[in-house]
């Protein structure tokens, strides 16, 4: 099979003008593409110069400053209050072996370590916040807030 000479660019132009298909000298994969290429309709008129390409400045809205979220201290407490923690309250505590524990029965008192005149402690996830005293309202206990854990001590771990 004799191959067919390589003709310079100018005889391809020519060539090309005139409707002729010539060899490629490139691969498969290019001769596919560039057939594709040639055989792509066409959306518009050649001859037609006087159609132009339209373009406008993209318009955006005005932001309102005042929906602005920032990162003031306010906002991240806005941002928390909605979250669940668990609070329990620490009267005192003991230290039982477990057969006193399994000879527990109803009306059995246990020793606390704490005195009754002392505070109790105030956890919020097992993190201490607080002491307080213990009060009684409407049949119910409820706890005074007698003091607070400094703020400093309170994050401290949270970082």
């Amino acid at each position: 099979m004799a191959e067919e000479p390589i003709q310079n660019n100018e005889e391809l132009n020519e060539n090309q003008q005139a409707g002729e298909q010539q060899p490629s000298a490139g691969t498969a994969s290019e001769q596919s593409e560039t057939t594709a290429v040639e055989n792509a309709p066409v959306d518009f008129n050649e001859n037609d110069q006087s159609r132009g390409v339209e373009a406008q400045t993209a318009e955006f809205p005005d932001f309102d400053e005042s929906l602005k979220r920032g990162f003031a201290e306010e906002e991240k407490l806005e941002f928390l209050k909605d979250l669940q923690l668990n609070v329990y309250i620490e009267l005192g505590r003991t230290k039982m072996q477990i057969k006193d524990i399994l000879e527990l029965e109803r009306g059995y008192v246990i020793e606390l370590e704490k005195l009754a005149s002392e505070p109790v402690d105030i956890f919020v996830n097992n993190k201490k916040i607080a002491e307080g005293e213990v009060v009684v309202i409407d049949k119910h206990f409820g706890i005074r807030i007698t003091n607070l854990v400094e703020a400093s001590e309170r994050l401290n771990g949270i970082k």
